[in-house]
């Protein structure tokens, strides 16, 4: 069982040095934890209040009053991509 996590460790660090070695004379270039960006993470619709910094009840009025709020649906539940909502409010504030 050892052995399957040693090999595992080998090939990660292969990967990733061989990432890193591809992209050496172009230190600009994006590599596999960019993907990783908070970008693309979701909030789900009765947690968007922390994000917001405001109570539950007030997260919901700003939702009722405002429908161009940046939001999903995806089977009945509405999530919020954190990127554009961090766009959306830095908009509104203006």
């Amino acid at each position: 069982m050892d052995f399957i996590w040693l090999g595992l460790g080998i090939a990660i660090a292969g990967y990733l040095i061989g990432d890193g070695l591809k992209n050496f004379k172009n230190p600009d270039a994006e590599n596999i934890f960019d993907s990783f960006d908070e970008d693309h993470e979701l909030i789900k619709e009765n947690n968007v209040h922390y994000f917001i910094g405001v109570s539950k009840e007030d997260a919901k009025h700003m939702i009722a009053e405002h429908p161009s709020i940046p939001h999903i649906t995806i089977n009945n539940n509405v999530y919020y991509p954190k990127g554009k909502l961090r766009e959306w409010l830095k908009n509104i504030e203006s």
